[in-house]
């Protein structure tokens, strides 16, 4: 096969029965038995049956689409497939990435994404944070205008908004408290953005609100055994690949409350010289914005047995 990478989605690309076509494929019902004996419930009812509400809530979202990519990634292997020269995940996506590389089994993943979503949920009381999409502008700007807003509340504000994810090149992501992001998303709009999206989230990822989540995480992160990585993962806060598990579990730390890097990350990629990059796991998402990128890599998405074998074929 050419060489390939794969990406992981992150929160936001979940959806009940996202799983079904795969019917009984061992692959993916292995992976989603070995997830739900390691929390102890059922995430394969979850997912198949929902509601959507109960798949939402970050602290069932984060283990459903851990598992969801990994069960997508199994497939692939099982199927034939290649090993991939080079894999990240975009947020929570990395967490997928690294069971696949090998550095976590899925059962240590499981319960750590777990959690990192009360973690996250705890940090910031539901109703005082919020994100938002901003569209059509470039990434220097909106840093720029978040700060720009964030000056308006005064120099002693405890009132915070910061770029988190950078996604591609006319689209970032901000993040912080309500009144803050607001602020920002006038103030963005006001200085040319085409479009600012608020995003139907319950707290502010990748802010700096989420230090206090993140030292949590931390300890949870000592206490688990990461191996060294079979595959090289790409990370989101340094756009990097690390081998010494210190390393690896300083950036998961630091992702907590950072930035995700993910243009720089598709660029890593590139720089390998790696130009098909597959979505492995539910939605597209990731795929349309690899294109956006860079319009000289192929992004292609794979979530059922159909497009697995549309990604076979492309990479033969």
């Amino acid at each position: 096969m050419k060489p390939f990478a794969f990406v992981f989605p992150g929160q936001g690309s979940q959806s009940v029965g996202m799983l079904d076509a795969w019917g009984d494929h061992p692959a993916v019902t292995g992976a989603l038995q070995e997830a739900s004996d390691a929390l102890g419930e059922d995430l394969a009812r979850l997912i198949k049956e929902g509601p959507k509400e109960a798949l939402g809530l970050t602290t069932n979202t984060q283990p459903v689409m851990l598992v969801a990519g990994v069960a997508v990634y199994r497939a692939w292997l099982a199927e034939g497939g290649d090993a991939p020269a080079a894999v990240a995940g975009h947020s929570l996506g990395e967490y997928s990435a690294l069971v696949a590389s090998g550095v976590l089994s899925l059962a240590q993943a499981a319960p750590l994404v777990r959690f990192r979503a009360r973690a996250m949920q705890e940090a910031v009381p539901v109703g005082t944070g919020a994100m938002a999409a901003i569209l059509g502008m470039p990434a220097q700007q909106v840093i720029d205008g978040c700060a720009e807003a964030a000056r308006t509340f005064g120099a002693n504000s405890s009132e915070v908004v910061e770029a988190v994810n950078f996604n591609d090149p006319a689209q970032t992501v901000i993040a912080g408290s309500k009144a803050a992001v607001e602020k920002a998303c006038e103030v963005l709009k006001a200085n040319g953005a085409k479009r600012a999206l608020a995003l139907p989230v319950s707290a502010p990822f990748h802010s700096s609100l989420m230090k206090p989540a993140a030292e949590k995480l931390k300890d949870k992160l000592a206490a688990t055994q990461f191996a060294q990585p079979q595959i090289p993962v790409i990370n989101n806060i340094e756009a990097k690949i690390e081998t010494d598990p210190d390393r690896i579990r300083a950036a998961l730390y630091e992702q907590a409350f950072g930035p995700v890097r993910w243009v720089e990350c598709v660029q890593a990629i590139k720089a390998r010289a790696i130009t098909t990059v597959v979505e492995c796991g539910p939605g597209k998402v990731l795929a349309g914005m690899v294109k956006r990128i860079d319009g000289d890599l192929t992004g292609v998405a794979m979530f059922d047995p159909a497009s697995l074998a549309e990604a076979k074929g492309l990479l033969a």
